[in-house]
């Protein structure tokens, strides 16, 4: 279970720019939750995923795993059990690099460095089985720069090595935005199989609200840093698109 505990973040405390974004938040994340999180610009959506990596500080407040504080550990600390994919195809990989050389780089997290070859031979077959089952023809293509990969394959292949380790939390940071709409529902899809079939636990900020309504099990929608609908199970999927979209429009204008 992820728990989020009375987080208080401020933006450019004590001066003319400051903006308390979190006062006294809170939310808890069951295990094997797919959580579609949704909101305006500015809401908190992304810090909110960030304050989870660890990837910015707190002022107050707490994060914890299972009931155990991670609020100090580093992000890097973090990410040896969570995986996250950016909204941007070239943020989770190497572009200059080949495919096999991320793939092996993404294999060896959490593993120390040796004096040893970064990329394991033996491997490449176990790597090809997982490309195959992406189903987009990249299982022939392991010695081409990832630089040269359109953004869908990028994408996909990002998603592959963020899951590729054992872990529980897998963070998505508006993963599809970047692409064309064909590709995302091929994003989306493969995100759905993930997940499912990890078991995992993952947290999916989009902007897309008709993703957010098909996928996942559970739908927060953020409004200035606070929750302002929570659904999860038989209600979130007796929500609509139009009733998401009526909120969404109402809430943008205040």
């Amino acid at each position: 279970m992820l728990e989020v505990q009375n987080i208080t973040k401020i933006y450019n405390p004590g001066t003319v720019m400051e903006h308390r974004l979190f006062q006294d938040f809170s939310l808890t994340v069951d295990e094997g939750q797919f959580v579609a999180i949704v909101g305006g610009n500015g809401s908190g959506k992304t810090s909110l995923l960030n304050i989870i990596c660890g990837t910015i500080p707190l002022e107050s407040g707490d994060v914890r795993i299972d009931g155990q504080s991670i609020a100090k550990r580093k992000d890097y600390q973090r990410y040896a059990n969570m995986g996250r994919v950016y909204q941007n195809p070239s943020a989770g990989v190497c572009p200059n690099l080949t495919m096999l050389e991320n793939l092996s780089l993404a294999d060896n997290k959490g593993k120390p460095f040796n004096l040893t070859r970064a990329v394991n031979r033996s491997r490449v077959d176990f790597y090809r089985d997982q490309l195959r089952a992406l189903d987009l023809g990249l299982e022939d293509k392991l010695d081409v720069r990832m630089g040269s990969l359109s953004g869908g394959q990028r994408q996909a292949v990002s998603l592959l090595m963020a899951s590729m380790t054992p872990l529980r939390f897998l963070i998505l940071d508006e993963h599809t935005a970047a692409l064309d709409p064909k590709t995302a529902e091929i994003i989306m899809g493969l995100t759905d199989r993930i997940i499912r079939e990890k078991s995992l636990t993952a947290m999916m900020v989009t902007h897309n609200l008709r993703h957010a309504v098909e996928y996942g099990d559970r739908i927060l929608m953020m409004y200035q840093g606070s929750i302002v609908l929570d659904r999860a199970g038989e209600a979130k999927k007796n929500t609509s698109m139009d009733e998401i979209l009526s909120m969404f429009n109402r809430i943008s204008t205040q």
